[in-house]
């Protein structure tokens, strides 16, 4: 069984950006993302297979953007993304 992560939204990970499809839960109070360790979701951007805590340093193509919405807005506190 995979340990799950809790990583503030503002870590450079895919598992906490927007244009990355994996499994994970946020938690929009709290600017918190929970994920499986081992998860693999697909970049949006490159249309590859990444793992969750791939730093996007590693990528020169990455576009990284905070899954948490900027001040102001008003989203549901908590949502679940699964992957397809």
């Amino acid at each position: 069984m995979a340990e799950k992560l809790i990583l503030p939204t503002e870590v450079k990970v895919c598992a906490t950006c927007s244009f990355w499809s994996g499994e994970r839960q946020v938690d929009l109070e709290a600017l918190v993302v929970v994920v499986d360790e081992t998860c693999q979701g697909e970049c949006l951007v490159t249309e590859t297979s990444k793992n969750s805590l791939h730093h996007m340093s590693c990528e020169q193509a990455c576009l990284w953007e905070d899954v948490a919405p900027d001040q102001g807005v008003s989203e549901p506190q908590a949502e679940t993304k699964t992957a397809p």
